[in-house]
Formats: structure tokens, C-alpha cells, sequence
């Protein structure tokens, strides 16, 4: 085999991930390049979520889907929170490597605990939820950028603190002084967060058969579960909707939890079932009975 071409985004973070996808293919006697591209996310481009069926989500995909599409490269490498729960017919999710660190970090300025008065940094109506509802009083600022970007805010003393996901970080190997990692029970993080999906178009069958070399089979079922639950949920924006599975012997136990985006609702769900779909369908029901499509609807603007 050739050596394949991988596509990414141009961000520190993104050619990070893609640099571990590379090596894991070096390991298994693939060679392989990174062929960094520009997305309309990265851009600030315009793009109209009600006509786009990735929505949000597909600001940052978009040239590299086209790429992967053309032929331009071989593989996508994607952070998996970033991709559209519904896959295309053309294209599939051909490996995910071992999950990272999926919970969120609160990384302060200073030493001082997070508390009323404070303005905390984040673009995530998932994140500001969940924050209101933890931390009464603070306030949250919309802060939008890479990891590197929004430090340079946090130090600049634009905001108090930052929320942002503990793979970032530990992929780019920074570790800050003030930081706490969140427990899933205070914060549950974005469906797919920590996750890494390898993405090829599927005609092509030799290369489908290559990547399973790379597939870590408890990290891709937690993933499927979860995508399984925005799709059940309608996610194709940035919803409050947080999302944890795991796999534990036969069963994968789901946790989820929609929120208000003022925090002043928590709505909370789990459970466990021998497949994937199964479980995402448990859930989503819980969270459906008590309300779930109301704030769900709310945010989308349907």
C-alpha cells in the first residue's frame, strides 16, 4: 500500500491527532502523510444550520469531507464530537483508536476556587449549563477559539476561568497549574469527546480492512452508543447535551443529561443494554418523559 494521505485541520490540536492516527499506522507498517486543510469553521465563514444538514458541526469538516469525497486524500482524521451523528452513505467511520480523557477541565486564572462573581470562558451551550447549574452566581462569557487561544484570553484576564476537554490539553502536552479535571457527575461531556474517528470513503474496501488494525472495540462502541443518542435526540447543533458510555463485560451503560440552558433544569438519564442502539433508545425515552424535547426544541429554534 501507498502512502496515505491523511486530512485534518490546520489547528495544533487537529494535526496532534492526526500525527497519533499516523503513528498508530507507522506501528502497524502503513505509511502515511498529513495534508493540513482550512474548514468554513476555521475561516469564520457563514453558514445557514437550517438548510446544512451537518449544521454547526459541519463548519469544521467540510473541506475535508470534500477532499476524502474527490479522492484528494485517503483518510479523514476528526474529532468525533465534531461529526454529524448521521453518517453519509459514502463515507464511514473506519477505525476509532482508543478513547482519551473525555471529562472537561476548569482551568483558573489564579488559585482562588470558582465562585459567584466569576466569569467562566466558553463557547459551549453544553458547558454553560451545566456551570450555572454547579456554580450559582458565576457568570459565562462566550469565548470561541483553539485551546491556545483561549488560554492566552484566560491570562489576559478576559475571563476568570476556562472549561475545556481534558484530551485537548493532554494531546498538546499542556498542563496548567490551576486546573481541575471535572467528574462526569458534576459535568458530562460532549458525545464523542475524547474520541478520535478515522473516516475513509466505503468503496474502499482494502483500506476499510486496514484501518480495523486501529480499532480499539470498547472506544467504538462507546462512540456508536452515543452518536446513537443524538440521533435519537435530533442533534445537528451545539445542544446541552452531555453524554458518557461505557462498555462493562456484555452491556454498555449510557449516561446522559439535557439542561436547560440557564441551568435551571437538569434532566438525567441512564442505562444499560447488550447493544448500542438499545441503549441510546432507553435513554433517550427517560429524557423524552421528562421533557427533554421542550429544551432540546428550544435550542434549535424549531
Amino acid at each position: 500500500m501507498t502512502a496515505l494521505r491523511i486530512g485534518t485541520r490546520r489547528s495544533d490540536l487537529a494535526v496532534a491527532q492526526a500525527g497519533q492516527v499516523r503513528l498508530l499506522l507507522q506501528a502497524k507498517g502503513i505509511d502515511a502523510q498529513i495534508l493540513p486543510m482550512t474548514t468554513a469553521g476555521d475561516e469564520g465563514q457563514p453558514v445557514d444550520v437550517t438548510t446544512s444538514p451537518a449544521g454547526l458541526k459541519g463548519m469544521f469538516i467540510d473541506t475535508i469531507v470534500s477532499a476524502l469525497r474527490d479522492g484528494a486524500i485517503d483518510l479523514a482524521v476528526h474529532s468525533a464530537k465534531d461529526l454529524p451523528a448521521e453518517d453519509d452513505e459514502d463515507l464511514v467511520i473506519g477505525a476509532v483508536p482508543e478513547r482519551a480523557d473525555p471529562r472537561d477541565v476548569l482551568v483558573l486564572r489564579g488559585e482562588r476556587p470558582l465562585q459567584a462573581g466569576m466569569w467562566v470562558g466558553t463557547s459551549s451551550v453544553r458547558r454553560r449549563a451545566q456551570l450555572l447549574a454547579a456554580y450559582p452566581g458565576v457568570e459565562v462569557a462566550h469565548l470561541r477559539g483553539n485551546v491556545p487561544t483561549r488560554l492566552r484570553k484566560l491570562d489576559a484576564g478576559d475571563v476568570d476561568a476556562v472549561v475545556l476537554a481534558a484530551a485537548g490539553l493532554d494531546r498538546l502536552g499542556i498542563r496548567r497549574e490551576h486546573a481541575r479535571r471535572l467528574g462526569v457527575g458534576e459535568m458530562l461531556p460532549a458525545p464523542g469527546q475524547g474520541c478520535l474517528a478515522v473516516q475513509c470513503r466505503a468503496a474502499n474496501r482494502k483500506l476499510r480492512a486496514a484501518l480495523t488494525l486501529l480499532e480499539h472495540h470498547a472506544s467504538g462502541v462507546a462512540l456508536e452508543t452515543e452518536r446513537a443518542l443524538v440521533r435519537r435526540l435530533g442533534g445537528g447543533c451545539d445542544l446541552p447535551l452531555g453524554a458518557i458510555a461505557a462498555v462493562r463485560g456484555d452491556t454498555v451503560r449510557l449516561a446522559a443529561i439535557v439542561a436547560a440552558p440557564d441551568g435551571s433544569r437538569l434532566l438525567r438519564a441512564a442505562a444499560d443494554a447488550s447493544l448500542p442502539e438499545r441503549a441510546a433508545e432507553l435513554v433517550a425515552d427517560a429524557l423524552v418523559g421528562q421533557g427533554a424535547d421542550g429544551i432540546l426544541a428550544s435550542v434549535q429554534g424549531t
